[in-house]
């Protein structure tokens, strides 16, 4: 199969729920990449990853899924944004670079997401301001949020001069961490960054999300 690097006609088909951070990173790696893509959205709350046919595309009933083909599908939006991104100017061609940006990336996933996230979830889908796991969820996303202030100080992204796979990941609910309560005023090189993501073609700021009904 031919790496979407290369000249690709027909679109992809992406799965996915556009108030999500981990789905926004794989709209805005196409966006950037100028790739050709069909965005179907995905209710998550009505069960729409609970049902044969997703659950066909994606067994652990997630988004986002990228359909490759008729028959091919990939899960989790780290794996998706390697695949899209290897090869262009989004993935380091140096091997410390590259593995510097998979730092980060995994960096995202297991010390960022798992707080910034889910506080967001909890303060506007929930709308449960008091929930007895916030205060952790606060001090665990400040934490991850002042690693990436110190970064920022001498670098202008991640992991280096320019944007790479790993500056989507944390953009994605970086931009949106004030709806989980977190005060960017607090991180002025993580709000220069932020601005200098929004200045490239191809990053956007993602749909707020919907309150609970």
């Amino acid at each position: 199969m031919a790496p979407p690097s290369g000249e690709r006609l027909a679109p992809f088909n992406v799965f996915g729920m556009a108030a999500s951070g981990n789905c926004h990173k794989v709209r805005m790696a196409l966006d950037l990449l100028g790739l050709p893509y069909r965005w179907h959205e995905i209710d998550l709350m009505q069960g729409q990853t609970r049902t044969p046919q997703f659950l066909a595309m994606n067994p652990g009933g997630q988004v986002p899924v990228l359909g490759i083909d008729e028959a091919t599908f990939l899960s989790e939006s780290g794996a998706i944004l390697c695949y899209l991104g290897e090869g262009t100017a989004l993935w380091p061609s140096e091997a410390l670079a590259r593995a510097r940006m998979f730092q980060w990336m995994f960096f995202e996933q297991y010390s960022h997401e798992p707080c910034i996230a889910v506080a967001r979830f909890i303060m506007v889908f929930l709308k449960q301001p008091d929930h007895a796991r916030l205060p952790e969820l606060h001090r665990r996303g400040g934490l991850a949020l002042d690693v990436m202030e110190h970064h920022l100080q001498g670098a202008e992204f991640f992991p280096g001069p320019r944007l790479s796979l790993a500056d989507l990941a944390l953009f994605a609910y970086t931009h949106r961490a004030d709806e989980g309560g977190f005060d960017l005023a607090r991180y002025p090189a993580v709000q220069a960054w932020l601005a200098r993501c929004q200045r490239q073609p191809g990053i956007s700021v993602m749909a707020p999300m919907p309150p609970a009904p």
